[in-house]
């Protein structure tokens, strides 16, 4: 190396000594704040993964209500029909009884929810 390298390096203005790497700062930390919170940075991922979870909840309730109506069909099909469930959605819907008879009706729906 020669001692005018040296000193002409030195002499360089002080514009050009700090563009080069305060633009390389920049464009990192352009990257580095996008990969974190950008569309599809690490904070979008923990958010889609959370509401992928309360997704596969709500599918799971879902699919249990399905389960259950379809075993009601089942009960009230012409193949196995189950004359107390048959009694007890003519009582509900048509709201027929017997004069003798006192009825309660529970609130189906509060029951399945917990």
């Amino acid at each position: 190396m020669r001692k005018t390298d040296t000193w002409n390096d030195q002499q360089r203005p002080l514009f050009k000594r700090v563009v080069g790497p305060s633009l390389i700062l920049l464009v990192m930390f352009y990257l580095g704040f996008h990969a974190v919170s950008g569309e599809r940075g690490v904070f979008a991922l923990f958010r889609e993964t959370r509401k992928l979870t309360e997704l596969k909840t709500e599918l799971a309730l879902v699919k249990a209500k399905h389960d259950a109506l379809e075993h009601k069909v089942q009960l009230l099909s012409d193949n196995s029909l189950d004359l107390d469930l048959l009694d007890e959605q003519v009582r509900r819907v048509l709201g027929m009884a017997n004069k003798r008879e006192v009825v309660y009706f529970t609130d189906d729906s509060q029951a399945e929810n917990k």
